[in-house]
């Protein structure tokens, strides 16, 4: 059986690529998949050649462009010469663009695959109904915020439009069955994208290491994250290194660079620009614990399932999708007020100073990681395209 997936793939910097990298990393792994077609954007560098297995040949196939307004045609074009047999779309709203009109020209093509009558399920990472446009650097304008939120119920209506729509987060489901009447919305968990052997979770050296990781810029701010280490430095006199992974938000061109400048005077503070994903697991195992200075949610956090899986303990508002992903997934965090930086500091400064507490949270963490690996969410990606083969009659495959 040949599986088509639509998504950005690394070394695109474009938002999901490393979703869709472990994903067909345990795609190739099932018995009944004979084939994967990756239908990604087309990027300076190529993508490397090397996922083929011996029982699944991975083909890449450079189709769409960000930003493009064609994105829709050329989608079309490329899945009706490969001919999938199903087709995995890895969404988010933003996907094929950060200007308004080809980000939602490309959310027309799940819709146009089912027209093809190739099974088609749409994994949407957010939803525009938990999204503050002005946190997310969308508008600041009331007036800006509605027409954009009538412009996402249409495209969300034409995204439900595919065979299934997924979402990593159970309250995902609730709204769009309560708002749109939808019945072909799963729930589906994130996974978590590799699972280490249990790390030994005493500290070594005496500096401590506090990482932020992912795009900054919108309502990922890193400047009260470096300002709260300051204030924990100076209470405790503890040894702390901030590290700023990763890049700007694509709405957000030059903000990391502008922080840097403005705290130039900070010691211990380093950023290390976009990292590549075999660099992922030094990254996280070098830090003590992972903060997320969010002011708001777009949707289930990457980040979180990824410094669980290495047994961090975390710092994180209480809000929107993360408090969802506490509650439905079972991870344990120090909580704090996402526009205070004392609170934040004071929230870092338990871990800190309290070691037992530590390893007590970043243990559960780590359990609550394993029990929901990548390899598990791609068996149930599975049964859903035997159900929608059942519901077509279509015999032709048996994925089992």
């Amino acid at each position: 059986m040949k599986l088509g997936i639509v998504s950005a793939f690394p070394p695109s910097k474009v938002t999901l690529n490393e979703y869709a990298h472990h994903l067909v990393l345990n795609f190739r792994n099932h018995q009944s998949v004979s084939e994967i077609i990756v239908f990604t954007n087309i990027t300076e560098d190529e993508v490397t050649s090397n996922y083929s297995v011996e029982d699944c040949k991975v083909t890449f196939v450079s189709c769409w462009k960000f930003n493009s307004y064609f994105n829709l045609l050329s989608i079309r074009k490329a899945i009706r010469l490969h001919q999938p047999d199903m087709v995995l779309y890895n969404l988010q709203f933003m996907k094929f663009g950060d200007k308004k009109i080809p980000a939602a020209l490309g959310l027309f093509s799940p819709w146009l695959t089912r027209k093809m009558r190739i099974p088609t399920i749409t994994l949407l990472h957010n939803i525009m109904e938990t999204v503050d446009l002005n946190s997310a650097g969308f508008t600041s304008s009331p007036i800006k915020a509605s027409f954009y939120n009538a412009i996402g119920t249409q495209l969300t209506s034409i995204i439900l439009r595919s065979d299934l729509v997924t979402v990593t987060i159970e309250n995902y489901v609730d709204q769009l069955e309560q708002k749109y009447f939808a019945s072909n919305v799963k729930l589906i968990p994130h996974g978590t994208f590799e699972i280490p052997e249990e790390p030994n979770y005493e500290l070594s050296g005496d500096t401590k290491q506090i990482l932020a990781f992912g795009k900054f810029g919108t309502y990922k701010k890193v400047e009260r994250l470096i300002e709260a280490v300051v204030e924990v430095r100076e209470r405790t006199k503890e040894r702390l290194e901030i590290v700023i992974a990763g890049t700007d938000n694509p709405n957000t061109i030059g903000y990391l660079d502008t922080v840097a400048q403005k705290f130039s005077h900070v010691e211990d503070l380093r950023f290390t620009g976009y990292v590549e994903e075999e660099d992922v697991p030094r990254i996280f195992s070098e830090s003590t614990i992972v903060a997320f200075p969010y002011t708001s949610t777009t949707g289930s956090s990457g980040v979180l399932h990824q410094a669980a899986s290495y047994g961090k303990a975390v710092v994180l508002p209480n809000i929107g999708d993360l408090a969802s992903l506490i509650e439905d997934e079972g991870y344990s965090a120090g909580f704090f007020d996402p526009h205070s930086t004392s609170s934040l500091a004071d929230a870092i400064e338990e871990f800190i100073t309290n070691d037992n507490l530590r390893k007590s949270v970043a243990k559960n963490n780590y359990q609550a990681a394993t029990a929901i690996p990548m390899n598990h969410v791609t068996d149930l990606y599975m049964e859903a395209f035997q159900d929608i083969f059942k519901k077509r009659n279509i015999t032709s495959w048996n994925l089992v």
